[in-house]
């Protein structure tokens, strides 16, 4: 039976103090993570210009809808300016340029190659394509001094052809690139978990144009934060990679990758059987958290705080003296005549403000704001079960289009994100802890949000 419960979100979202390196380094989604992979390697279908698509293969003469696929996400994101890097007739670089407020010839990369050898190619290199797409959806929300590039390179595999281009327009055109952090292969540790070695990742680098100060620096920020990683120095690193381009004109580079060093490498190198299963996603969460910190810290972040709180019907930003526009997050439009610091939703949905303090512009995340009905068990698109739920919960939907899926938990944080095109989804929370949990599912227009209760 369909059961009505009138509800209020009560949210809160930070401090008034602005974000820091730890904040930034704790928005790392491991959940995003898998996500971005398990759609890019091919696992489950996602959505390109619109469309339902697979992405199984991203061979360099074949993978058109990867790189449009890096692209629109990257479109997505705030603060970029994206572009197609053509550099022969079948290759593309993906490049986005978030400029410094203050030093914008002050520049520095995180990068990852996204072409393949064979279908899935998991660890080599959805990963560090995933990383990188993670990395410059958090600091794109930011205001940094220093300019930040993400850059997907195209047939790596084949020569470092992508990377050596860009690197040589780079040196021709006397680019100020100040540090390169490259990711090549960052889902796969053996070890299990506890066993002396585990977590070992390896930093490849060479004494070249002050790529040791790099090296430094990782490891310093390993000895600043908490990370479960343990590093690897090689020296002379591998130049099979794109961070070689890089050596190669005079720039200062690295690679972060798995453990080759201590032969820790996928099994699966360069086939079909490099899967999302054969991955250690918290050895991977932890190496794109370590790389997030890196760029974080050479980008120089500008403390805005744009958090929001929400109370009694109102979502308030957190910073003062500052301009202010509301969104709708759901239709992604601007609200007309919402400029103030305080906000009073008319309807429940997704909001997010835009905060502008000088030349800085931050949007906020987007948070659920409800004091609408909210249905408990069953809508005329969906079903759920069970509801109380144990461990495994149960999405059942009529629809004939990919479903995405979003769970919150009582302060209206995200702590789920997938997308489904089958008509029977299932979301473990067997590791949550009890109490309310908020479910909202869109698909073809349909928008429904569901009160869960974990027992």
């Amino acid at each position: 039976m369909k059961r009505l419960v009138i509800v209020a979100l009560v949210l809160f979202y930070g401090n008034s103090f602005g974000q820091t390196v730890q904040n930034l380094i704790d928005k790392v989604d491991i959940g995003k993570l898998e996500l971005t992979v398990s759609e890019f390697s091919g696992e489950q279908p996602t959505l390109v210009n619109g469309m339902d698509v697979t992405i199984i293969n991203r061979e360099h003469a074949n993978n058109d809808l990867a790189a449009a696929y890096i692209k629109e996400r990257l479109e997505g994101f705030n603060n970029l300016i994206v572009e197609e890097q053509d550099f022969n007739a079948t290759g593309k670089n993906i490049i986005a340029t978030q400029l410094g407020k203050t030093n914008p010839n002050n520049i520095y990369l995180v990068t990852a190659h996204y072409d393949s050898m064979a279908d899935y190619c998991a660890d080599d290199n959805a990963t560090g394509t995933a990383a990188v797409l993670e990395i410059a959806r958090i600091l794109s929300t930011q205001c940094l001094n220093n300019t930040i590039v993400y850059a997907f390179w195209d047939e790596e595999e084949i020569g470092l052809k992508g990377s050596k281009y860009y690197a040589n327009q780079a040196s021709i055109n006397n680019i100020n690139i100040l540090g390169v952090i490259n990711m090549d292969m960052i889902g796969y540790d053996g070890d299990q978990p506890g066993e002396p070695g585990d977590n070992d990742f390896d930093i490849d680098v060479r004494d070249l144009h002050g790529s040791l100060a790099i090296k430094d620096d990782l490891l310093s920020i390993l000895n600043s934060y908490t990370f479960n990683l343990n590093p690897i120095i090689v020296n002379p690193g591998t130049s099979a990679s794109d961070h070689a381009s890089f050596w190669n004109k005079g720039f200062p580079a690295v690679l972060v990758g798995e453990s080759w060093e201590t032969d820790d490498e996928t099994p699966y190198y360069h086939s079909s059987a490099d899967r999302l299963s054969t991955l250690d996603l918290p050895y991977f969460h932890e190496l794109t958290k370590l790389v997030m910190a890196y760029m974080v810290t050479k980008g120089d972040l500008i403390s805005t705080d744009n958090t929001v709180t929400s109370s009694s019907g109102f979502l308030t930003a957190n910073e003062d003296s500052a301009s202010y526009q509301w969104y709708n997050c759901d239709t992604n439009t601007i609200i007309s005549g919402e400029t103030y610091q305080t906000f009073a939703p008319v309807a429940s949905g997704s909001y997010a403000v835009e905060i502008t303090v000088g030349s800085c512009t931050e949007m906020s995340d987007c948070i659920l704001f409800t004091t609408l009905a909210i249905e408990e068990s069953v809508s005329d698109k969906f079903r759920i079960t069970p509801n109380p739920v144990e461990s495994v919960l149960t999405i059942n939907s009529s629809l004939n289009s990919v479903l995405t899926i979003h769970l919150y938990n009582v302060s209206g944080q995200l702590i789920v994100e997938k997308s489904s095109n089958k008509k029977i989804s299932k979301i473990d929370m067997s590791a949550f802890a009890s109490g309310v949990y908020y479910l909202k599912l869109k698909g073809n227009e349909k928008i429904t949000t569901f009160k869960v209760i974990k027992d």
